[in-house]
């Protein structure tokens, strides 16, 4: 079937939804650990965090826009800092659950039975559950004026990875910890490794590396 953006516009909001956040494929399932100043925690789940650059390390996460009480984004701008913790095959259920409208005195991690852990000098929780992981200090928010939403971008201050999942020459390998991916909005996934290949160069196959 193809669609056109005047077919796209006329389908009801929720298959709108759904078919537009499948359209991206496969995203990353973390959790977003944050506190306000007066030590209430949050934890949220989001899969709109993207890599920007790794000197210096710094990563982007949109949040939706500013017109409702969003707990996750006011906690952000109070005290500067998250956590991001990827989700695994063993909480997956638990982390969808963290995106219901639970009041702002209720912490999510009581209501979903996760456990917080604190690490370092990020006020922020982490998840203890969370097999990689790392501590985010707020650099700079941008609004993004086509739809409202809003783009942090974070600079990573300390990382957590499980000792089975890293690598010699320093690849994350993620089906070791089964790490789970997320399409549209509620549709979960482990992932299955093709396989890792040689740097790519011109007229040169690439060679796949050992595992």
């Amino acid at each position: 079937m193809q669609f056109s953006k005047k077919d796209i516009d006329a389908m009801p909001s929720r298959y709108r939804a759904h078919f537009v956040n499948s359209l991206s494929g496969y995203k990353s399932a973390n959790l977003v650990g944050t506190t306000d100043t007066q030590g209430r925690h949050n934890l949220a789940i989001v899969s709109s965090v993207v890599h920007l650059g790794a000197h210096p390390p710094l990563i982007a996460m949109i949040m939706r826009p500013d017109v409702v009480e969003r707990h996750t984004l006011a906690n952000i701008r109070e005290t500067g800092w998250f956590t991001l913790n990827q989700v695994n095959h063993r909480f997956w259920q638990a982390a969808h659950q963290t995106s219901a409208k639970y009041d702002r005195c209720e912490s999510e991690f009581n209501a979903v039975g996760l456990e917080p852990e604190f690490i370092g000098e990020c006020p922020a929780p982490f998840v203890k559950e969370s097999l990689a992981k790392y501590a985010v200090k707020l650099v700079r928010e941008q609004v993004i004026e086509e739809n409202g939403t809003i783009l942090l971008v974070g600079a990573i201050e300390h990382g957590v990875v499980c000792d089975e999942a890293l690598c010699s020459d320093g690849h994350i390998d993620l089906n070791a910890i089964e790490t789970v991916a997320v399409t549209g909005l509620d549709g979960y996934h482990l992932g299955s490794r093709l396989g890792r290949l040689s740097y790519a160069q011109p007229n040169t196959w690439p060679t796949k590396l050992d595992e």
